[in-house]
């Protein structure tokens, strides 16, 4: 596994029962503890309203992007071809034990190192993780290389906080911008003592995505909060 990963390593040993430390969000002395089992544990819900919209934006090969233990991964690789991705050895390791068929060590935001031209027919990245992109022109960026990766009629559902909206300033590592739609998350992980490297994370409107997405060949075409009042899922497709 990788040294220095304390994130990965803390869901590879909830995945085995072997967990006896939390994994905290740390932003200065600030602290929360991250919610394990419930960000990426259980089954996937398809009854649920947000997961029937979501499936029905999705189809084969699909890719996750960032797929954490693999929750997803395993629900739509019964109904089309799935890669799963991750840029953690521990989190590779724990997909593929938890039944991931196609778990693979890949960056999402490296991706035609990774794989060819039209290798698929949609993506997928829960977990704002898209906020990795770090600024516009990352995110612009992003968007070329998944549209190279992606099939001419492909779809891609993402999701990312708007820091448009209130409650958003609550989330820990929160940092303003003076530039509408647009806000920074600052924070590392903590895991038996083991510290992440720092993140930074960009935050987008939908406007903001909307803005990214000229000239790579994707356009959004919906976007849905749910959960509460900021955060928001996109569907976008290829024109």
């Amino acid at each position: 596994m990788t040294e220095s990963d304390p994130f990965g390593r803390a869901i590879y040993d909830h995945a085995r029962g072997e967990r006896e430390a939390p994994l905290v969000q740390r932003d200065g002395e600030e602290t929360l503890e991250h919610p394990i089992e419930a960000f990426y544990f259980g089954d996937f819900s398809p009854d649920s309203e947000d997961s029937r919209w979501l499936e029905s934006r999705l189809s084969g090969p699909l890719l996750d992007m960032g797929a954490g233990a693999g929750r997803d991964a395993l629900y739509f690789q019964e109904r089309f071809e799935t890669i799963a991705i991750e840029v953690s050895d521990a989190l590779v390791e724990t997909m593929r034990e938890c039944g991931v068929a196609d778990a693979r060590l890949a960056d999402m935001f490296a991706l035609r190192e990774a794989f060819e031209r039209d290798r698929f027919g949609s993506a997928l990245a829960i977990g704002t993780q898209l906020g990795l992109a770090g600024s516009m022109q990352g995110l612009r960026q992003f968007f070329g290389d998944l549209a190279f990766v992606t099939t001419p009629d492909a779809n891609a559902v993402l999701d990312c906080y708007d820091p448009d909206r209130e409650g958003t300033t609550d989330l820990l590592g929160y940092r303003p911008d003076p530039t509408p739609g647009l806000a920074f998350r600052v924070l590392w992980f903590e895991y038996e003592g083991e510290m992440s490297e720092l993140l930074l994370l960009r935050l987008f409107s939908p406007d903001r995505l909307r803005e990214a997405t000229v000239g790579t060949g994707w356009e959004v075409d919906e976007t849905r909060y749910v959960g509460n009042d900021y955060h928001y899922i996109a569907a976008l497709e290829k024109r």
